[in-house]
């Protein structure tokens, strides 16, 4: 047997023994396939960053036709749901104790400074205890106020005097909808888990069992060794990647602009980064439960919070922001939401992919480096 089929032969057995260890072992698949559903269904359904059905107190201390047309207003807008209230005392106890998350409160001369002078007030009263949640409920109050406003003026014959008129276009996600934000960047959260996790802890497992010496006086090289336990996770975590997609599409109909193929190519060469790092992970820790401990917090946390999945980048610190560019998830996550919303916009695509190459090729280099054939 010539060298080249017997280092096959080898690679074979290596890659059947680790698929047949998957197949017995249900930890592996539940965090290749089930994990991934659970993840989806707790973020597509339970985490949403949109603001609606925002319950609003209306206080009117003397109704009239103004008041009528101004609070049925808030009425007809999806983004409330309105209490009223005939004195503000009650209104402001309610919001004190998080029955309501704002107040609109027309006083008893309202109507009249508005016939008269033109100058009547409103008061707004919003809880800011959800900063952000606080911000989208005075845009849309400010909203429904202005389209009001130009509503009652025309009705009194006059043009409302606005020097600038907005005619928004909103690109990528004219829905404005949180989910077809936030499903993509979790597949790289889940292909982070799949790869890095999966691979240290299978590693650590094998020094655990005892197996790891058996294979290590056999004619067996190395780097056989390493595919041979990569090529399966490999595989295994594609195919949760290819069921995160299919739920994204058809359950929680996220659209998908750019290529599958372009898809396809960039989840390929980040699980093969996600691989590097369980790998080097599976070099220092000969533990299951340190070699787990060690992914989570090297991997998941940084991917979770500094990758732009949920935090926008830009919004950070500028020590964070430079401290993103060494996340691997970071280039991902903006590949894969330019190819779910954008479209095939290939000088991002390019760009955040060299990235991963040099990642890719760092982590597994390194990985290699570190690993030898011995048992110290």
């Amino acid at each position: 047997m010539t060298p080249a089929a017997a280092m096959r032969m080898r690679l074979r057995g290596l890659i059947r023994k680790e698929s047949l260890q998957i197949l017995r072992d249900p930890s592996s698949i539940a965090i290749a396939f089930v994990m991934p559903v659970v993840l989806l269904l707790l973020f597509g359904y339970g985490v949403s960053l949109d603001a609606k059905d925002i319950r609003l107190a209306l206080v009117v201390e003397q109704a009239d036709a103004n008041t009528a047309s101004l609070t049925s207003a808030f009425q007809r807008s999806h983004y409330f749901i309105p209490v009223s209230y005939r004195s503000i005392q009650p209104a402001e106890q309610a919001l004190m104790r998080h029955e309501v998350d704002g107040i609109i409160w027309l006083r008893n001369n309202f109507s009249a400074r508005l016939l008269s002078t033109g100058d009547a007030q409103i008061g707004v009263f919003v809880n800011g205890v959800d900063a952000n949640q606080a911000r989208i409920t005075q845009g849309y109050i400010q909203g429904v106020w202005q389209v009001w406003l130009a509503s009652y003026a025309r009705s009194q014959g006059h043009d409302l005097p606005i020097p600038i008129k907005l005619e928004p276009r909103i690109w990528f996600n004219s829905a404005v909808r949180s989910t077809d934000f936030l499903v993509p960047g979790l597949i790289a959260l889940i292909m982070t888990l799949t790869g890095a996790m999966l691979t240290s802890m299978v590693v650590a497992r094998e020094w655990e069992r005892g197996t790891m010496e058996a294979l290590m006086v056999t004619p067996i090289r190395i780097w056989e060794i390493t595919a041979g336990k990569l090529l399966p996770y490999f595989t295994l975590g594609m195919g949760g990647m290819l069921l995160s997609v299919a739920m994204a599409l058809w359950l929680f109909e996220v659209p998908l602009r750019g290529s599958f193929w372009a898809l396809s190519a960039a989840s390929a060469l980040y699980m093969m980064v996600a691989l590097g790092m369980g790998l080097l992970i599976s070099t220092v820790a000969r533990s299951q439960f340190v070699a787990g401990q060690i992914a989570l917090v090297a991997t998941f946390l940084p991917a979770f919070i500094l990758s732009g999945f949920i935090f926008e980048i830009n919004s950070m610190p500028e020590p964070v922001q430079i401290v993103t560019h060494l996340i691997p998830a970071r280039y991902f996550v903006a590949m894969l939401q330019t190819l779910f919303l954008a479209g095939n916009i290939w000088p991002v695509l390019l760009s955040n992919a060299v990235a991963l190459l040099l990642m890719m090729v760092f982590f597994l280099g390194v990985a290699r480096s570190k690993t030898r054939k011995r048992l110290d």
